[in-house]
C-alpha cells in the first residue's frame, strides 16, 4: 500500500524527496543485514521512486540522480562516489562532513556535496578503513589506506584534526600513461625520456624526487615500464600505490600497522631486507621518509641489485642526497663521511619533478651522483628546465643538455654506450 495518504498530498506536492528519506524505505523494505544483490536494491529504488513520483512531481534527469545517490549511500561510498568516478578529479578532500574540497584540471574547488550528517560522514571512514583491513580509533588517530583501484586515502580522527575528522584521497589515475603522453604533456622531452629508457635498462640505480602532487609515483611507474620482462622485481611500499605493468615475475609488499596492543607491526626496512632472500634482480621501494633509507642503500642498491628505483620527498636534487643523509642517520649511527660514501656509491641518478605556477607537472632537472670529493656528494647536471615564458596561461620552456655521463661503466657493460653518446651529440631537444 502507498505509505503516502491522500492527506499527505498536498503538503508533499512541492517537497521534494531526500536521499534519507528513500534510503530509510529502502531498509524498511529489504533486509540489508541479509545478502541483498545490488539488482533487488535497485529494483526496490525504483519502486520506491515510482510511488512517490504519484504524490510528488519529479523530472526523469531528478529521479535518474536520485536513484544514483541512493544507490551510492547504501552500498558505495555516499556522495564520494560520484568524485572518485569524475575523471577529471584528482585528489578529494573533506574537511568536515559537510566541507568538501577537490582537485580538478591543477584547481582546488569546493563543492556543494555534503554527508547527511557526521555520523554518516564517520560510517563512510569506516567502512573505507575496515575495507583495506585496517583500524582508525581514538588509539589510532591516523591511518593511511588504499581503496580497490589503487587510490591513496588518508585519515586523520578528531581531536587530533581540531576541526572534526578529515580524510584525503588521492585518485589512482587509471589514463593509460606512458612516456610519450608526457611529451606530448609537455612533462619532458623526447631526448630526455630516450635518456631514462637507456639509464633503466643498463641498471642505473635511480632517485626520483619532488613535492607531493608532482608526480614521483606517476613517474616511477613509467620508468619501471622499461625494465626488461625477463627480470624478477620485488616492490615494497607503505601504502601499494606503484602499478608496474608487463612485469610477470614481480612481487608486491606492504608494511603492515600494529594491532590494538601494539605488536606485529612491520616496517619497511623489514621488508627490505627480507626481499634480499627472495632472489630479486631489482628492488623498487615506492617512497623513503626515513629508517629505511639505510637498508634502502646498503642491503639493496650496494648489494648487487643495480637498476633499482625509489622516490623521495625534496625540492632539488642535492636536496634529495641531502635528506637521503638524514635518513640514513635516522637508521643507523655512522659518520656523516663514511654515510655520504655509501650514497655516492649507490645512487647513481636523481630525477628532479616540480609543480609549477600553472599547475603542470614538469622535470625540472636531471643530476649524476659521480661520487666523492673532500668528503662532499658530487654532482653532474644533465638536463636542466628553463622557462622562456607564457602562452594562454601556459609555462613554457626547454629542457638544457648541460653534460655527458660520466660515470659509463654501466652503460658499456649494458651494452648502450654507443647508443647514449649518440644521444648526447644530439643538440636540438624540442
Amino acid at each position: 500500500m502507498n505509505r503516502y495518504t491522500l492527506e499527505e498530498k498536498s503538503v508533499k506536492a512541492a517537497v521534494q524527496p531526500s536521499v534519507q528519506e528513500v534510503c530509510s524505505d529502502v531498509r524498511t523494505r529489504l533486509n540489508m543485514s541479509t545478502e541483498v544483490s545490488d539488482e533487488r536494491v535497485y529494483a526496490c529504488i525504483d519502486e520506491i521512486i515510482m510511488d512517490i513520483s504519484r504524490e510528488r512531481h519529479m523530472n526523469l534527469e531528478y529521479k535518474l540522480n536520485l536513484r544514483e545517490r541512493v544507490f551510492n549511500s547504501l552500498r558505495r561510498l555516499d556522495v564520494l562516489q560520484s568524485l572518485l568516478e569524475d575523471e577529471e578529479v584528482t585528489e578529494i578532500m573533506i574537511n568536515s562532513y559537510d566541507n568538501i574540497f577537490v582537485e580538478k584540471r591543477g584547481q582546488l574547488i569546493r563543492t556543494e556535496l555534503s554527508f547527511e550528517s557526521i555520523s554518516r560522514y564517520e560510517d563512510i571512514v569506516q567502512q573505507i578503513v575496515s575495507g583495506a583491513n585496517r583500524m582508525v580509533n581514538q588509539t589510532t588517530p591516523i591511518v593511511d589506506v588504499r581503496l580497490k583501484d589503487g587510490s591513496r586515502v588518508n585519515v586523520i580522527l578528531a581531536p587530533v584534526a581540531i576541526d572534526g575528522t578529515t580524510m584525503t584521497i588521492r585518485k589512482f589515475s587509471d589514463k593509460g600513461w606512458n612516456m610519450n603522453k608526457l611529451v606530448e604533456k609537455e612533462a619532458l622531452s623526447h631526448r630526455m625520456a630516450q635518456f631514462f629508457r637507456i639509464l633503466v635498462c643498463s641498471r642505473y640505480n635511480i632517485i626520483v624526487s619532488g613535492s607531493t602532487g608532482s608526480g614521483k609515483t606517476t613517474l616511477l611507474n613509467l620508468l619501471s615500464e622499461f625494465i626488461p620482462d625477463t627480470e624478477r622485481i620485488v616492490t615494497i611500499e607503505d601504502s601499494a600505490e606503484l602499478n608496474l605493468r608487463n612485469i610477470p615475475n614481480m612481487v608486491r609488499l606492504e608494511t603492515k600497522n600494529a594491532n590494538v596492543e601494539g605488536e606485529h607491526e612491520i616496517k619497511i626496512w623489514e621488508l627490505i631486507k627480507a626481499s634480499l632472500r627472495m632472489r630479486p634482480d631489482r628492488i623498487i621501494v615506492g617512497e623513503v621518509r626515513g629508517e629505511e633509507a639505510f637498508f634502502m642503500i646498503n642491503a639493496a642498491m650496494n648489494t648487487g641489485h643495480d637498476g633499482s628505483l625509489s622516490t623521495c620527498h625534496a625540492n632539488s636534487c642535492l636536496d634529495a642526497l641531502a635528506r637521503l643523509e638524514t635518513m640514513v642517520l635516522m637508521g643507523c649511527e655512522m659518520p656523516l663521511p663514511a654515510i655520504r660514501r655509501q650514497i655516492g656509491s649507490a645512487i647513481d641518478i636523481v630525477i628532479q619533478l616540480g609543480r609549477m605556477r600553472d599547475k603542470s607537472r614538469k622535470v625540472l632537472e636531471v643530476c649524476e651522483v659521480t661520487g666523492i670529493d673532500a668528503d662532499d656528494i658530487q654532482l653532474n647536471p644533465l638536463f636542466l628546465f628553463r622557462e622562456t615564458g607564457e602562452k594562454d596561461g601556459r609555462i613554457e620552456g626547454e629542457w638544457d643538455f648541460i653534460n655527458p655521463i660520466k660515470r659509463r661503466t654501466k652503460l658499456l657493460q649494458a651494452g648502450y654506450d654507443e647508443a647514449m653518446r649518440k644521444l648526447e651529440e644530439w643538440r636540438p631537444d624540442r
